[in-house]
Order: structure tokens, then sequence, then C-alpha cells
């Protein structure tokens, strides 16, 4: 089957989605970012490895931590980088997606970073670009957000080392989560132990036993002897119709308390993708407790997103 990702030699040219990279990819990706990750306590941080190249930062959908860290991760490498407000420009003026992409094609674009809120535009930007223009996505409807993931994997392989005898849950909003998918996807490719899924029937699709994940309905029972528990913001936003009785009462069976997460292994990590809804799905004491490696797993984030671009501008050639 052929995979958009990559091309006929099995290089990686596009971050599409963490769902059909090999294993040998993501470690390369995740080996990679390990060594960018130390460059945050250099007092030069610059690497000229994009030097001459542009990135184009392209939100159709607001996200400022995601926007910034790919920005930061950018110029890191020596990049050029172009943040467009695009929801303000061409697409308000009835231009066409591949017309917008098109035209910003033809500014000697090498990068495109794109964020979108209907599943596939990635994918299909990346069908309309001449063989040395990369897409990396930054996250696309309820689809995928493949960096995050990735940063992830990098969060939980430097507390825990191996991913063979792990298990991880993932709590929450699960149906309207492209993390959650990218993580899962991630996890089971790198070998991981476990993974649940942990939520009311409500915000569980019902296709996610067969990604060969083990489903919960009780927060108990989802995150006893855990090893990572990756708590999920409720999205509101994309919820149509009554999924939940109240934040409040979400709260009361799903949110994590310090003493709920006695339930988890002792030396659990406990994280979250951000932004954070406190009160909500986490307790205050969690986020800022001694398990929490929240606050890192932004930090890994722009070592994921240096090593992602800096891995496609070194490939070219045309999806295998």
């Amino acid at each position: 089957m052929k995979n958009p990702q990559l091309n006929k030699n099995g290089e990686l040219i596009h971050l599409l989605s963490t769902e059909g990279l090999p294993k040998d990819i993501l470690t390369h990706i995740l080996d990679t970012a390990a060594n960018f990750a130390s460059i945050n306590d250099r007092e030069v941080k610059k690497l000229p490895l994009l030097r001459g190249k542009t990135v184009f930062n392209l939100f159709f959908e607001n996200s400022t931590r995601t926007r910034t860290t790919f920005e930061i991760a950018a110029t890191r490498l020596s990049a050029d980088v172009m943040n467009l407000d695009i929801a303000r420009s061409s697409a308000s003026k009835g231009e066409s997606l591949l017309d917008t992409i098109a035209n910003l094609a033809a500014m000697a674009a090498d990068i495109f970073v794109v964020r979108h809120s209907e599943s596939g535009a990635p994918y299909l930007i990346a069908q309309h670009l001449p063989p040395h223009i990369h897409v990396v996505n930054a996250g696309d409807g309820r689809h995928a957000h493949p960096t995050q993931g990735l940063l992830d994997m990098l969060t939980i392989r430097h507390y825990k080392k191996d991913f063979s005898n792990l298990t991880v849950a993932i709590v929450g909003d699960v149906l309207h989560s492209r993390v959650a998918r990218s993580d899962i996807h991630a996890l089971t490719t790198l070998g991981c132990a476990e993974v649940r899924v942990v939520g009311p029937k409500t915000l569980v699709p019902s296709d996610m036993a067969a990604l060969g994940v083990r489903v919960c309905h009780s927060l108990q029972e989802g995150i006893t002897g855990a090893d990572v528990v990756i708590m999920l913001r409720l999205q509101n936003e994309r919820m149509s119709g009554a999924l939940l009785p109240s934040s409040h009462e979400f709260f009361k069976s799903y949110g994590l308390t310090q003493e709920k997460l006695q339930w988890a292994k002792s030396d659990a990590i406990v994280m979250h993708p951000g932004p954070i809804n406190r009160g909500v799905e986490i307790d205050s004491a969690v986020v800022d407790g001694v398990q929490s490696v929240i606050l890192p797993q932004v930090s890994f984030g722009i070592a994921v997103r240096m090593a992602v671009m800096s891995i496609v501008a070194a490939n070219e050639g045309d999806a295998a």
C-alpha cells in the first residue's frame, strides 16, 4: 500500500500521521530529537541544518502553543520562518485551499507546517506539491496530531526508557482527540505492553478496541497499575449535543486527583497535551505535583519538531 509520507527509498518526506510509520522511522525521529533536546542547555541554541530554507506556518485553526514551538524549532535550525494568519487573509476572501498553497509554493517554500480543522487537509496539500516541498501536520480535525504524539513518546521514553513493559492509560475525551489517535498508533508500533483508553461511553469511539487497546469506562480500572497516565482536555468546542451531564460530574468520575492517582504505580508519570482545564479533567495538585511531566513535554516538543523538520528537509522524491 502506498504511503504518502515516505519516498521510494522508505525515507520520511512528509509527517502526516503516526499511523503507518514503521518502528525504525519513529525511533529515528525520537533518537534525533533526544540529541536536539540538549540544545536547551547551550548558550548558543542555533544549528545550521535548515539555513537557506523557508518554513511557512499555515494555521487555519488557532493554537498558540503548537505554532510557537514550531517557530522556535525552525528558528533554532536557522530557517527563515513565515507565520501566516490564513483565517484573515486568502481563505476569508474565498480562495481555495489548493490555490493558496500553490501561490505560497511559488514563493520558494521548503516546508509547510499545516494546522486545519478539516481531517485530511495536510494529505491533500502534500499530494499537490512538487517533491522538494514537505508538509508537517500540526493537527487536522479529529484525525491526527503526529508531532504531539511523538513528543509524548519522547517524554515517555525519557522517563521510562523502554516501551515493552509499559501500561499506558489515555483518559478523557478520546472521541474528539487527535492526540489520542496519534499516541495509540505510536505506542502500539513502538511495542507498548498495554494501551488503555478510559472515559465515559459517550466520549470513547466504538471502534477503539480494533486499534488493539483495552477500553475502560471506570477510571479506577483504567489507571490501576499504569506506568503512564495521559489526561486529555474536554473539547467542548467540538462537541455537538449533550455528551456529558456537566464538567463537574465529569471531574467526579474521571478527573485525576492525588487520591485517585494512587491507583496507578507509585512512580507513574502524568502527562497532558494542553491546554489544561484545571478542576475539569485534572486537579491543580496533580498538575503541579512531583509526578507531573507536563512542562517537560513542552520542552520535548521543540526538540521533536526540530527533528521532524530536519529529517524531512534532508529527503526528496515522490511518495512511495
